[in-house]
């Protein structure tokens, strides 16, 4: 008999539906996870720390960031206040080769990413659902729009997503509370957009963070500390929102420190049957069994899961049937775009501060032209409107001598810049694998990088630099300069290693995220995603997981699985 009727492998994003949803449904679950358990009473230490009660006030120990966090210090989310939440690189190393760079970023904590992510949430459009089968670049998705727009619906009014609607076919509109403000240099920019173009809007970012207080949960202080933990709930994470819904059923048991080795088959059932688990502190190993199983470790987690999981049936990883697992690996290129000084204003002042950003979505490439620049797909730029103080580059500020001294007493002038967000085609050469002799302390294959951009997406970046500067231009911007970034992973959205299909010989999961091979296994994080749109994806993750988790308990109690 199964100890559990379901085991959830990770508790981030996805790990977090998953448990909410299937302990709602009356299952008993188990939620596995690698990372050390934390409580937000407990382990938020940091969260409304003023900088002079920290060490050095928050400069980073570079001595130890550079030997013990060389990559995980990359993110934006990373300093001397969150670092507790981060992978130590030096303990949990993966490979990659250093002329191909691929930089992989993650959370050693219960939670996961949902607490370090930046919070931006919006829909996929049929114009990303259709894409694949539109211009033959990777497996054409088994769902459309239609299929998960009800989904969107039932996980955003327990997020608690402020926003606002525009109406447009390639960005749908999400259920939202009332929207953060754009500042005045933003309006301006806005504006500039509305006399310059005929398809190109500008709005505030759609973010996972209340803006009213609902669900249990408080309304954002605009204190932007979010990655340190919101201690007044408002920041969506699992921590805060769906793991205490689990809890409340009274059907949730949940083992921090649990490093997952594998999964078990059993080949005359055709089901996975358990989970091989190392304890992380003691070493000692164990096995879980279930009805169910739900993995969400993310992409290459969960693909490095299921890879080290090999039978005489799936000697190439668990449900691997179509070889497709661990590759045909996607992100979104980040880190390209322009920023310049924005002249006068002197007199407006940013309000608080705000967890979020300005978002000009997708223009490129829409229904009826997907191929008028050159490359296929599209990017949105995300940026913001800034008055710096000390951390502002000084060769923005005019004079020398006295009025230089001078002008660095108050707030800096107003500085803005856009950070284009492009779609990364589908590869079958663009791979996570387990290394064939390099493993980590738990005996279990390290994970290694093999991947490159192609052409679509330099010519892509190509036109985002050329598009922001003429934007920041039109808008009033001086002083401008753009800035490129060439290594991959840096938008922390890695996606398409175990991805959706109809054809079991082209893809690993149906359209319900169930293993075409194996129909007790759901897998409902990145590694699901046929393609990358070049919107953030976590809310298609989220919706996603609940739809999936709907079907799999209907399913198991009609006895087929």
């Amino acid at each position: 008999m199964p100890e559990f009727d379901a085991i959830v492998i990770g508790s981030g994003v996805t790990g977090g539906w998953a448990a909410k949803e299937l302990c709602e449904k009356g299952l008993k679950v188990l939620v596995l996870d690698r990372g050390k358990p934390i409580t937000p009473e407990k382990d938020f230490t940091t969260a409304l720390h003023p900088p002079w009660q920290d060490p050095l006030r928050g400069l980073p120990d570079r001595e130890l960031w550079e030997a013990d966090y060389p990559i995980q210090s990359q993110s934006y989310a990373f300093d001397e206040t969150t670092r507790h939440f981060f992978n130590n690189d030096k303990t949990n190393p993966y490979v990659y080769d250093e002329q191909k760079p691929f930089i992989w970023t993650r959370a050693d904590v219960v939670g996961g990413k949902s607490l370090l992510w930046n919070r931006q949430v919006y829909r996929f459009s049929d114009l990303d659902f259709a894409a694949n089968q539109r211009d033959g670049h990777g497996n054409d998705w088994p769902i459309r729009y239609g299929d998960i727009e009800d989904w969107y619906s039932y996980v955003e009014r327990f997020v608690g997503v402020s926003g606002e609607a525009l109406g447009l076919p390639q960005l749908p509109d999400s259920e939202f509370q009332p929207p953060m403000e754009l500042n005045h240099v933003e309006k301006v920019l806005r504006q500039s957009l509305q006399e310059n173009y005929s398809n190109r809007h500008l709005t505030i970012g759609r973010v996972a963070i209340q803006t009213e207080p609902r669900n249990g949960r408080g309304a954002c202080t605009y204190c932007f500390k979010c990655e340190r933990g919101c201690t007044f709930n408002a920041a969506f994470s699992s921590l805060n929102a769906t793991l205490p819904a689990a809890r409340a059923t009274g059907n949730l048991t949940l083992r921090g420190d649990s490093v997952v080795e594998g999964i078990d088959y059993d080949p005359q059932s055709a089901r996975a049957t358990a989970v091989r688990v190392i304890d992380a502190n003691s070493g000692e190993r164990r096995r879980f069994s279930a009805r169910l199983i739900f993995l969400c470790g993310s992409t290459v987690g969960s693909t490095q899961i299921l890879l080290n999981s090999t039978s005489e049936t799936f000697p190439n990883g668990l449900g691997n049937s179509s070889g497709v697992l661990g590759r045909y690996l996607i992100e979104h290129t980040t880190g390209n775009g322009a920023y310049g000084l924005v002249p006068g204003y002197l007199d407006k002042y940013p309000y608080g501060y705000r967890p979020n950003g300005l978002y000009i979505p997708r223009f490129r490439n829409l229904q009826g032209a997907e191929q008028e620049q050159g490359f296929l797909r599209g990017y949105n730029f995300q940026g913001a409107a800034l008055r710096p103080g000390w951390d502002i580059n000084y060769k923005l500020i005019p004079g020398f001598g006295k009025a230089f001294k001078q002008a660095m007493h108050g707030p800096g002038p107003w500085v803005l810049y856009l950070d284009g967000f492009g779609e990364v085609l589908p590869h079958y050469d663009n791979r996570m694998y387990l290394h064939p002799t390099r493993k980590d302390r738990f005996g279990i294959p390290l994970v290694a990088f093999d991947f490159r951009y192609g052409a679509n997406e330099e010519a892509m970046r190509a036109d985002i630099l050329r598009e922001a500067t003429t934007m920041l231009q039109l808008a009033g911007a001086i002083g401008i300069e753009t800035f490129v970034n060439n290594e991959p992973g840096r938008s922390i959205h890695e996606m398409g290693t175990a991805r959706m299909g109809d054809d079991p010989h082209t893809s690993f999961l149906n359209r319900w995220n169930q293993s075409h091979a194996v129909p007790n296994l759901f897998v409902t994080d990145g590694s699901c995603m046929p393609s990358a749109s070049c919107v953030n994806p976590s809310l298609t993750y989220m919706a996603l997981t609940v739809r999936a988790a709907d079907y799999a308990v209907q399913q198991l109690r009609a006895g087929q699985i």
